[in-house]
């Protein structure tokens, strides 16, 4: 049997808490939930991605209830248009119908999406409960359900979509990685979820982890063979790096970079992740699939600007494409409006764009104002 893992996530401002990481982890620890601190036994809200396998859901939630909670189900469909407002209400209203209190958790099985609804609506409700972290897609289990980020998109009058615009910071109580969730996840969802890995490895040399993309490189027939054992050894030494940075900067307040260095290539992603018709589907990217391409955007940018060598930019390209994402795509508007969307990102700071670069592969900061010219760059070099 694959053996586990836990990493310690220490905020400065909040309580630390564990992510434990193996199969069968989310059953597992249904016996250490009431005895998490703020967390007291009575009813459970679970918001469940309608992506998973209802047998593992019922696996998870029985075993909650046999350890005696009063489980109460909220279903959401994930998508960038769910990641609203109005769902947020739907899942708060459900809480309140459901007789949630103070001490009694809410409990995220899902995705990167499901999990930033569900720990908005618990830092919201009763303005604060606690929540429990279950990511169920390699994203949300190597980023999106660790250093409490939680939040909703912004639909505006003109249509436009603005990602995660309104939310909170909420450490979650704890974050259980269950890598037999991953055998579920069809191969694209798999796939994007590498994208976080390959930024995590970007940027490791400066939080103790120098070798991580290289050992990435190295072990990518065994990740995409979702080997349970290096599945526990990614989602660790990722989740490792993130934690570092967390806990040096837990709210993104630093000024030369801190957790604004995990947006390595989101500025670029952003800006073409809500846009129809780019992926091959038809639809809109992934949001894996758009921070490939904004990761090897943002390496071209830093090459441009000196900061990066071009041997540099190819190993970049190399591992996004050995990971199956795409490193170029068709059907981009014009950098005129491509500049105006990337000025939407939350990153702006007085109508200034900063950007997340490298100086160096495995070392990156945050750049203000950055050359128009070279920002063009990053998009040539992503443009079929």
């Amino acid at each position: 049997m694959t053996s586990g893992a836990a990493v310690r996530v220490e905020p400065a401002g909040s309580p630390a808490y564990e992510v434990r990481i193996g199969p069968g982890i989310a059953a597992a620890f249904a016996d250490e939930i009431a005895g998490l601190p703020g967390i007291q036994q009575g009813r459970l809200f679970a918001v469940i991605d309608t992506g998973i396998p209802p047998a593992w859901v019922d696996t998870v939630l029985d075993a909650c209830a046999a350890e005696g909670f009063d489980v109460t189900r909220f279903t959401i469909d994930p998508s960038e248009k769910n990641k609203s407002i109005e769902t947020f209400r739907a899942v708060l209203c459900a809480m309140a119908d459901a007789g949630i209190e103070r001490r009694e958790p809410v409990l995220a099985l899902g995705g990167g999406i499901v999990g930033d609804i569900a720990g908005f609506a618990a830092a919201s409700y009763r303005r604060g409960v606690p929540v429990i972290q279950c990511p169920t897609t390699l994203l949300a289990a190597v980023d999106a359900s660790v250093g409490g980020k939680t939040g909703v998109n912004l639909s505006l009058p003109d249509g436009s979509l603005l990602k995660n615009m309104a939310g909170a910071f909420h450490q979650p109580a704890a974050v259980l990685a269950d890598v037999s969730a991953l055998v579920s996840l069809d191969e694209r969802t798999f796939r994007a979820g590498l994208a976080e890995c390959v930024k995590h490895g970007m940027i490791a040399a400066d939080w103790s982890d120098a070798g991580l993309l290289e050992w990435t490189r190295e072990s990518m027939d065994r990740i995409l063979a979702r080997q349970p054992g290096v599945l526990v050894d990614l989602i660790a030494r990722n989740v490792a790096v993130k934690a570092r940075v967390v806990a040096a900067d837990e709210r993104e307040q630093s000024d030369t970079g801190g957790r604004a260095l995990l947006n390595l290539g989101h500025t670029y992603a952003h800006a073409i992740e809500t846009i129809d018709g780019l992926a091959p589907d038809g639809g809109p990217l992934l949001h894996g699939e758009a921070v490939a391409l904004g990761l090897v955007a943002a390496a071209e940018c830093s090459r441009s600007m000196g900061r990066l060598g071009a041997s540099d930019v190819l190993v970049v390209r190399g591992v996004v494409e050995q990971c199956g994402l795409p490193s170029k795509i068709s059907g981009l508007p014009d950098d005129a409006t491509l500049l105006d969307r990337m000025m939407h990102d939350k990153k702006t700071s007085g109508g200034r764009l900063r950007l997340t670069l490298l100086r160096g592969l495995g070392r990156a900061e945050l750049v203000s104002d950055p050359p128009a010219e070279a920002i063009a760059a990053g998009w040539s070099a992503i443009r079929a």
